[in-house]
């Protein structure tokens, strides 16, 4: 029951820009599974910022990015999305795509132990 995990889109941009992040997940397919994105900058922990709940699409977000960042998902292509407008210095870091193989409870959503597979993670570098 694994799942394999790649993140795509990462790379460099100006305050007030634009990304499109794109993960892809292959292998087992659950019936009621979380994706989430994450992020850790130099010397911080990692940090849940979205999640998307595959069956139904409701969406979760932390509030650093609330407002700026979409989850989305496209389910015909097994793939979920974050875009990412309005972006700051402080959005830098590598971005993490995680499948958590089922239903976390409501406070763990956007918590990284509640994921279990996970990619290898996407440079985003914000330039002031």
């Amino acid at each position: 029951q694994v799942q394999l995990v790649e993140e795509s889109g990462g790379g460099s941009v100006q305050a007030g820009g634009s990304l499109r992040l794109s993960c892809q997940a292959s292998g087992y397919e659950y019936s009621s599974n979380y994706m989430g994105w994450f992020r850790q900058a130099p010397g911080k922990e990692r940090e849940g910022i979205a999640a998307i709940y595959r069956r139904s699409g409701a969406v979760y977000y932390a509030d650093s990015v609330k407002g700026r960042f979409t989850i989305s998902q496209d389910n015909a292509k097994n793939t979920v999305y974050l875009q990412m407008n309005s972006l700051k210095p402080e959005d830098t870091a590598i971005y993490y795509c995680a499948s958590a193989g089922g239903v976390p409870s409501s406070s763990n959503r956007l918590s990284k132990d509640a994921y279990k597979y996970w990619g290898q993670g996407t440079q985003v570098t914000v330039s002031s």
